[in-house]
């Protein structure tokens, strides 16, 4: 009997340590990015709160135009690492123009909302090309454990990225901030050239553009845990969306914290990510990644709840959104992490590059639809009658989870 050969631990194997690398630094970047560019927004160009939401959209809006496309080119590719790279490096270009702009006067926020769209439209190919590239990186067995890898990542950016966000402003003003998310785009671009894996990715041959995209679409609509968890995603983005387009003004003007405790909050969230993305692989290898969405859709309300009751002394707030905040991002994590394994496992392996894109495009494209209705409905009812709204939309997330394949498939594991 021929012994089946294992991996290497994945922290053994340079290729991978040359992505995760990646992505941790590109994610720092982006860290300081998100809290300097709407702080840049709005006490440097006094941007109104309707102006906050298209400026949240813009990010996301890629997502809607271009993203099932972006599919259906990643499944026509062989190779996907140039395009990466590429990505990376016109976005490091798009943000470095923001300090310069501000140097010569010419800065507003329709100028910061055009670094976003092209920075947003970067991220919905790179991602478009990502997915099918890691599994010429990370070997089959090991893409639970990669996953949750990245979510480290991503959650150590949002721990160190804030409070480097924070000190950068109190230093340097936040537009030249951003000029660490330049350099952090050019580092993870430098990094995955440096990728040796060979692709060797199956190209889907061309059928046409929009047949291709409807093979996409089918795929997802058609297969019930599918569109169980692009039915989930979209609900928990759209209301989160709508939350984070106001947040900002919320903690500044209503409940008067200093911007370095709106970077703590964020790293309190990171702390949350890091021990989710530790536990998870551990947890799937328990109960299965099933189980594990059913439970954490559960805690997905209580950072709303917390926001829209905090009240009293700046510590008392800070305390309650400061928990909530780390449980939540626990939460998070584990979905996250959970929703990818998920896919990958029930997607046919020709229809990842689509498959993948019709998530994005459904998943991060309501994110644009929701910043313009968070920041519509803040100039009409008031920033903590939303934040309301928005917590009791995102407990629909329980029903698209809980009525689905996967807690029937959980109970039988469970029994």
């Amino acid at each position: 009997m021929i012994p089946v050969l294992q991996p290497l631990p994945l922290r053994r194997q340079r290729d991978y340590r040359l992505l995760l690398s990646a992505r941790a630094v590109s994610e720092t970047g982006t860290e300081v990015s998100r809290l300097a560019v709407p702080l840049t927004a709005a006490t440097l160009l006094g941007a109104s709160p309707a102006q906050m939401g298209v400026l949240a959209a813009a990010t996301s809006l890629p997502y809607l135009l271009i993203g099932l496309q972006a599919g259906a080119v990643a499944d026509r590719m062989k190779r996907h690492r140039p395009v990466m790279v590429g990505c990376e490096v016109i976005s490091a270009v798009a943000m470095a123009t923001i300090p310069l702009a501000w140097i010569t006067g010419l800065l507003n926020v329709a100028w910061l909302i055009a670094v976003a769209f092209i920075v947003g439209s970067c991220a919905v190919i790179f991602r478009a090309m990502n997915f099918p590239h890691m599994t010429a990186v990370v070997h089959e067995s090991q893409r639970t454990e990669a996953l949750a890898g990245f979510q480290s990542a991503y959650s150590l950016a949002t721990v160190s990225g804030p409070g480097l966000a924070g000190l950068l402003v109190q230093l340097i003003t936040a537009p030249f901030a951003i000029i660490v998310n330049a350099a952090s785009f050019l580092a993870s671009a430098f990094l995955i050239r440096s990728i040796k894996a060979p692709e060797a990715h199956t190209p889907a041959p061309p059928r046409g553009m929009w047949t291709e995209i409807r093979e996409g679409l089918r795929a997802v609509l058609e297969q019930p845990t599918l569109r169980a968890l692009a039915g989930c995603g979209m609900t928990i983005n759209f209301f989160a969306s709508a939350y984070l387009a106001l947040f900002v003004i919320y903690a500044l003007n209503v409940l008067g914290l200093p911007g370095g405790l709106l970077g703590a909050l964020t790293a309190f969230a990171g702390v949350g990510g890091l021990l989710g993305a530790a536990i998870t692989p551990r947890l799937v290898r328990r109960f299965g990644e099933n189980r594990l969405l059913v439970y954490a859709v559960l805690l997905f309300p209580i950072d709303f709840v917390a926001a829209a009751l905090a009240s009293g002394p700046v510590w008392a707030k800070f305390l309650l959104m400061s928990a909530s905040t780390l449980i939540t991002g626990m939460a998070i994590v584990a979905f996250s992490v959970c929703f990818g394994a998920v896919v990958l496992r029930e997607g046919p392996a020709d229809l990842l590059g689509r498959i993948n894109a019709t998530m994005t495009f459904t998943i991060q494209g309501v994110l644009a639809l929701g910043g313009l209705a968070g920041g519509l409905l803040g100039e009409l009812l008031g920033l903590r009658p939303v934040l309301w709204i928005c917590a009791a939309g995102i407990m629909l997330t329980i029903p698209w989870i809980w009525l689905s394949p996967l807690r029937r498939t959980s109970a039988q594991q469970a029994g």
